[in-house]
């Protein structure tokens, strides 16, 4: 089994062996990726390993860990290891397969899929699986799919990430509550209810950080792990929240939900489309990819 060219050159096969272990975690994960046994995978980054006189990965009893020679080495060769598998899956002309995306359940259903929909006409399968941002990444890494709308920056440079919208969040209540508050915030809800989306407030923590400089005193009354459970709860007046604005706008513009306090500098939290890569070789992920780019200006 040859690894060096006669030129004393890599050979690419195992910078895409080692590409696939740094992406999916395990050698295990990339030999389902490429196709390969686990044994082979395991051949091929020893040899590399050996080639290049450094250990690329700690082994641990779930996967790998990659040393920071390998995150130097993957951000190095990712680029043009991409384009290359672009380009090879470009001239195989396969057919298109289905986009397999993924997100935060509220965005999915309140901006991303409605604006996906004329695509559906257009012979484009789209299979849509809801989330939070780091188990979807780490289902990223082991081929599962090809998009992922995250609420935060992949933390490896090998997951290509754009952004794509700033949620804005804004604190309110439903109209009855919003008057016994009377404007008196923070200090003026520690009477009212708190509807939260985590027992530990992640996304209440960082408005009050944001906008008072300090950390919430208050409890959640009630939790609901959907921002649209949420929503429903404070309409119909089981106390306040906060909220990313985009999943309240009809119900501010109606009167059903009233902002409680509105700063100079409201929080933001940046959303990224990731792909995975070697996906181009889809060319519907592209087309899913550009369309919700261009969508999300509006967003």
């Amino acid at each position: 089994m040859r690894y060096q060219d006669s030129d004393g050159s890599l050979d690419l096969n195992l910078l895409r062996t080692f590409l696939a272990v740094h992406r999916g975690g395990s050698f295990t994960a990339a030999g389902q990726l490429l196709g390969l046994s686990q044994p082979t995978v395991t051949a091929q980054i020893r040899a590399l390993e050996r080639r290049l006189g450094r250990e690329l990965f700690e082994r641990r009893a779930r996967g790998v860990v990659p040393l920071p020679y390998a995150d130097d080495l993957a951000a190095r060769v990712v680029g043009p290891l991409d384009a290359l598998a672009a380009v090879a899956g470009g001239v195989a002309g396969s057919p298109a397969q289905p986009v397999y995306l993924a997100g935060p359940a509220e965005l999915l259903c309140e901006r991303v899929l409605p604006a996906l929909a004329p695509l559906a006409a257009g012979g484009v399968e789209v299979r849509a699986a809801p989330g939070l941002t780091e188990p979807l990444l780490e289902e990223m890494r082991g081929g599962r799919h090809d998009l992922v709308v995250a609420t935060s920056r992949p933390r490896r440079r090998t997951l290509p990430a754009e952004p794509m919208m700033d949620e804005e969040f804004v604190l309110v209540a439903a109209p009855a509550w919003a008057e016994r508050i009377g404007g008196r915030v923070p200090g003026g809800l520690g009477g009212a209810p708190l509807v939260t989306y985590a027992e530990d407030l992640p996304i209440v923590r960082r408005y009050w950080r944001h906008v008072f400089g300090e950390r919430p005193s208050c409890r959640a009354a009630v939790t609901v792990p959907d921002l649209r459970g949420v929503r429903s709860a404070v309409v119909a007046g089981a106390g306040f929240a906060v909220l990313p604005r985009y999943l309240c706008l009809a119900e501010l513009a109606s009167g059903a939900l009233v902002p409680l306090h509105e700063p100079d500098d409201p929080p933001i939290n940046t959303v990224y489309l990731v792909r995975r890569p070697g996906s181009e070789r889809n060319p519907h992920v592209a087309v899913v990819r550009d369309l919700l780019l261009h969508a999300a200006r509006e967003w």
